[in-house]
């Protein structure tokens, strides 16, 4: 490749990372705005007394609650101050108006203004919100909300600790029932050797970019890169799809939806690491820049986006925190290290055609 069409490509994946970049900057929203990790984990451990086809979970990194109603009854979670607040039942979801709940729980802050209509003391006034027997919302009482930690966790942060057991009121019928659960502190992992180890991975895989790309070696070296990137797309699709469930989907149909409306471009992105690898494995055609521009996004939609996994006690995903983090340092080394990789063979290719150029001037 000579050095204008080396530029060009180069000019090609800017525009392609800004233009994607600008696409999708909603992408990353995980519910509406549940965190991208944190440290308090939420669980619930029962309903008292117990209700056969009521069943409650904490979804989003604990950030909601998720209630389904299986019983035929119409079962209500009840507010702040004693006042019905959510009803879920066979005619579907329907939220009090003049809860103040209703408008508190808008976010996971809690700092909605409340309007002049909210009062617990008056009547209820329904609003149908849904049609399914399953709602889910944020919680004050099952979350903590101060800035600084907890006491016990100030003097020994290093343990993790009971922050409190908590209880949420629902009633069914007009017999009430307690939703029962746990918030615990878990201490912050070291983020030192995540960052080493996906460093010198990236290093690494960008190494293989130096071997020369006419020898045998160097097209072994293409096909390990290929290799490498294509599992940092199933690990990045892995990540994409543990968000979607840990956000409440259930079922074929509800993972889908979910990850259309929320989690497309890094789902794409995963797709397409995985596609560019095995491109790269079959040495097609612009076999480097493929891999320059699949590596960037990689690293860019999935890598960078959820950086915080590696510094977070509890991952928003359905399995534990270690799991997410080598995950998601496969992802930073397989993207990186195909940028590298491709940028070196790129500016190689474009070195050699330089001679070649300069002796017959009237080729282009």
């Amino acid at each position: 490749m000579t050095p204008a069409p080396l530029r060009r490509a180069v000019l090609l994946l800017t525009a392609a990372l800004l233009g994607l970049l600008g696409s999708a900057a909603p992408a990353y929203a995980h519910g509406a705005d549940a965190p991208d990790g944190t440290d308090y984990r939420t669980a619930v451990t029962g309903i008292t007394p117990a209700r056969p086809g009521l069943t409650v979970r904490a979804v989003e990194a604990g950030a909601r609650l998720e209630l389904v109603n299986h019983t035929g009854r119409d079962v209500e979670v009840i507010g702040y101050s004693g006042e019905p607040y959510l009803r879920v039942g066979p005619g579907g979801v329907y939220e009090n108006s003049r809860s103040p709940a209703t408008y508190l729980n808008r976010t996971l802050a809690g700092d909605t203004a409340l309007p002049a209509t909210a009062d617990p003391a008056a009547a209820p006034q329904w609003r149908r919100i849904g049609d399914d027997r399953r709602v889910r919302w944020h919680d004050q009482r099952v979350l903590w909300r101060e800035s600084g930690v907890p006491a016990p966790v100030a003097a020994d942060p290093d343990r993790e600790h009971r922050v409190r057991d908590w209880t949420v009121p629902l009633r069914d019928g007009v017999e009430p029932v307690e939703l029962r659960g746990t918030l615990d502190w878990v201490p912050p992992p070291d983020p030192y050797p995540w960052w080493v180890a996906a460093t010198l991975g990236a290093l690494l895989v960008a190494a293989a970019g130096l071997l020369p790309a006419g020898t045998g070696a160097g097209s072994r070296a293409l096909r390990g890169v290929g290799a490498v990137l294509a599992l940092g797309g199933v690990a990045a699709v892995a990540l994409v799809l543990g968000r979607e469930l840990d956000a409440g989907a259930q079922g074929v149909g509800g993972v889908l939806l979910g990850l259309a409306a929320g989690q497309l471009w890094p789902l794409l992105t995963g797709l397409g690491a995985l596609a560019a690898g095995g491109w790269a494995l079959t040495r097609r055609p612009a076999a480097d820049f493929v891999l320059a521009l699949a590596g960037a996004c990689l690293t860019l939609f999935v890598g960078v986006a959820n950086l915080t996994v590696l510094s977070r006690a509890v991952a928003p995903v359905p399995w534990s925190g270690g799991t997410a983090r080598v995950l998601l340092t496969g992802v930073l080394i397989a993207g990186v290290g195909a940028v590298g990789a491709g940028l070196l063979r790129l500016h190689a290719a474009a070195r050699a055609a330089a001679p070649r150029t300069a002796a017959d001037p009237a080729r282009t």
